[in-house]
């Protein structure tokens, strides 16, 4: 189970450019980093907004950062900075790919065309994973250190606040909370139970 409180933050800010400060913790309290969270309009659909290309790179045999949160079509490149090869693969519904053996940059980046998780590892170090959450909103962050994000320049208007975690299972529907923004900015408060269901 994942517990949202929201609550409105002091401080007004322009009703065309509000903003979302989301703390992500673990039951314990204790902060929760490399937490997707984002905001989906509800009743319309999300805006447009031009992706910029990314990277998650190898080095020292790990993908870096071990997870990323992008917008529906966002190139990545798979940059190997080590002196070993690798060979970086995904088998999930959201993006099958394949980029066998391989030094240095490989000729394309991949292309993330479909919201989803994203899980991908290297067919020759086991110990190799990332996870990509791909989603279909400009209105996204990760969380930091001491897990919080803030979700920027949001239109007035009425979003689905999400978060997801690589220690939610697969199976698991990602949680939600409404959250209505009108002049000023919100704060909400995510309490992730890492063995939900």
């Amino acid at each position: 189970m994942i517990i949202f409180t929201a609550t409105v933050a002091l401080g007004g800010s322009n009703a065309y450019a509000a903003s979302i400060f989301v703390h992500v913790v673990a039951p314990t309290g204790a902060a929760l980093p490399g937490a997707a969270v984002y905001a989906e309009p509800v009743s319309e659909p999300a805006l447009p907004k031009t992706p910029k290309t990314t990277e998650i790179q190898q080095k020292g045999r790990k993908f870096l950062p071990p997870m990323t949160v992008v917008q529906v079509g966002t190139n990545i490149s798979f940059p190997n900075n080590d002196t070993v090869r690798h060979h970086v693969y995904s088998l999930s519904p959201a993006k099958v790919f394949d980029l066998k053996l391989y030094a240095g940059e490989p000729e394309n980046p991949i292309y993330f065309d479909k919201p989803g998780t994203v899980v991908v590892g290297c067919n020759i170090h086991d110990q190799m994973v990332a996870y990509i959450h791909v989603v279909s909103t400009p209105y996204f962050a990760k969380t930091d250190i001491s897990g919080k994000a803030k979700l920027d320049g949001i239109a007035s208007g009425t979003y689905r606040l999400k978060a997801w975690h690589a220690s939610l299972p697969p199976s698991a529907q990602i949680p939600e909370q409404q959250i209505t923004l009108t002049e000023s900015d919100v704060a909400a408060n995510v309490t992730f139970n890492m063995n939900a269901r």
